[in-house]
């Protein structure tokens, strides 16, 4: 059986090993002219090739007859439709004289369209000849039916090239947009929004332009339509968008758009799951139809697929990044262990011979800052390993910050940044003090990064509610809301070419060790405010 489909079109150049592993599942039938192969509305478990004899495809008319859409000869193949849009039997098959064919379950045609480039390129290159061949039949037959069939093939060619597109590229931001752009331009949608689910934040979210610069919107899973169709799964045409309730006018007045129609629906991967969802507006000349609905149905498929390809690959890179991060770390670490051992053992012999109280001032620091650097370098050893230790101590709120701001005040002044303090909380807090000071070096360090020119950083300190509020607040380039968004992923940078762009990540790993939560207003020209609040009680 794998000699005879070996030579089928619908196999030319199908890897050898990939044929052997799906033979076992085909199974050959013989059919006596009259049989019904399947029936029109009846689930698509299988493919046919047909090996010998002839078979009909047909269609039930609105009249309640039957109209011929082809009949199928040696070589032909029949079903692939269904098993890709895995939607009911589109039409009825039965055996036109006696025929002999081959059945390929529905599982081995996934693996063969996930597995084999270029089973797929067969299959669309001879859906595109079968289209072909369908138009030319329905020329003849109903000449009044001609613009709907070239648009229909223009769908399908679009949805070709829709699948060579959303695979060429793992950019997730230029993925969308090639995605969106073969939706509105294939449906005549005036625009149009491809949002994704983001399950960590239970929002979704999307990039859209404005003006000059491109910005990161955020809606509520099941809010509004693309919100609930997010949650649903279901399919939203609105005819006239004024007089259906789903819809929020406030949007056209605050846009200043006119929206008229819309198409909603969702985005599902293989699991049927909803990873994102198409909302497409006005489509010149009337509603949006069911050629439109089933275009978008069909690319969603495999848009689903590209994006969650390009998703995995992304996070492959970074998981890349973050070993070839820990493998330096642990490097530095083994380098650098016996030279600050001794300079510490220096500095502690110093401070016993020394009777001069500032020179025992001078080691103290020393040693502390020798702790401090060998934390800091293992803080990120242990982030690249995503383990974590806390040393957790009650300190007075007041001592600990005015500590590690001396610290962090030197470098500041270096690169012309003012810092001013507010002390505006007394009390007692229990934490990792050596953290807290990385978490404060970052944060400073990344304010002083947004004013090259020099600046004022200040840091102030309030109770709120039940937790210590602290506030950096500088007056540098701030960051795009796109940046903000993504502030804390790891090897995120901004306006600088150094430093390995773990900062805030490790920051929002020891905020989120401590029970607290860190949040980040910013605006273009005029700054950044990163507020840190840890709770007050003992952090478990």
């Amino acid at each position: 059986m794998l000699g005879t489909i070996r030579y089928n079109v619908l196999f030319e150049s199908v890897d050898e090993s990939l044929l052997r592993s799906i033979a076992g599942a085909l199974e050959e039938v013989h059919y006596e002219a009259g049989h019904v192969i399947f029936k029109e509305g009846s689930e698509g478990d299988c493919l046919f090739l047909l090996l010998s004899g002839t078979a009909k495809i047909s269609k039930c008319t609105a009249s309640g007859g039957e109209l011929v859409v082809g009949v199928l000869r040696d070589g032909d193949f029949f079903g692939e439709l269904d098993l890709i849009d895995e939607r009911l039997r589109s039409a009825s098959a039965v055996a036109d004289s006696e025929c002999t064919l081959i059945r390929l379950p529905k599982a081995e045609f996934r693996t063969l369209r996930q597995s084999s480039p270029e089973f797929s390129s067969n299959l669309l290159r001879m859906l595109s000849l079968k289209l072909r061949a369908g138009n030319l039949t329905y020329l003849a037959r109903e000449e009044s039916n001609l613009e709907a069939l070239q648009r229909q093939l223009q769908k399908v060619h679009k949805l070709v090239e829709a699948t060579k597109i959303v695979n060429s590229t793992l950019d997730t931001d230029r993925l969308l947009e090639l995605i969106l752009q073969t939706a509105t331009t294939t449906v005549q949608a005036d625009r149009g929004t491809l949002y994704l689910v983001d399950e960590s934040k239970n929002e979704l979210w999307s990039k859209v332009v404005q003006g000059s610069s491109t910005i990161e919107i955020r809606l509520p899973l099941g809010k509004g339509i693309a919100g609930y169709v997010a949650v649903s799964g279901e399919t939203i045409n609105i005819p006239d968008a004024y007089a259906d309730r789903r819809f929020n006018p406030e949007v056209d007045r605050r846009s200043g758009y006119r929206t008229k129609t819309i198409l909603c629906m969702p985005m599902k991967n293989k699991d049927g799951k909803v990873i994102g969802v198409f909302q497409l507006l006005n489509k010149p000349g009337g509603s949006f139809n069911e050629e439109d609905q089933e275009f978008i149905d069909a690319l969603s498929v495999h848009a689903a697929i590209a994006v969650e390809n390009a998703l995995l690959a992304k996070v492959m890179v970074q998981n890349e990044r973050l070993s070839t991060v820990g493998k330096m770390a642990s490097t530095i670490i083994h380098d650098i262990k016996a030279p600050m051992g001794v300079l510490r053992m220096s500095a502690e012999v110093m401070k016993r011979k020394s009777t001069d109280v500032e020179t025992g001032k001078l080691a103290d620091e020393m040693i502390r800052q020798i702790d401090r650097f060998v934390n800091m370098t293992r803080e990120i050893l242990d982030f690249s390993r995503g383990v974590s230790s806390m040393n957790i101590h009650e300190t007075e709120v007041d001592e600990l910050i005015v500590s590690i701001l001396s610290f962090i005040e030197k470098d500041l002044r270096k690169r012309k940044v003012k810092l001013v303090k507010e002390m505006n909380f007394k009390g007692q807090i229990r934490v990792d003090e050596d953290k807290l000071t990385r978490v404060f070096y970052n944060i400073a360090s990344n304010a002083a990064d947004a004013m090259p020119d020099g600046g004022h950083l200040t840091v102030r300190t309030n109770r709120d509610d039940d937790s210590l509020l602290i506030e950096f607040i500088d007056d540098g380039i701030g960051m795009p809301p796109d940046v903000r968004e993504k502030i804390f992923e790891p090897f995120m940078t901004y306006g600088k070419s150094h430093g390995t762009g773990l900062g805030m990540s490790i920051v929002k790993k020891i905020v989120d060790d401590h029970k607290g939560r860190i949040e980040i207003e910013s605006e273009l020209r005029k700054g950044t405010t990163v507020r840190v609040f840890l709770p007050l009680g003992n952090p478990s």
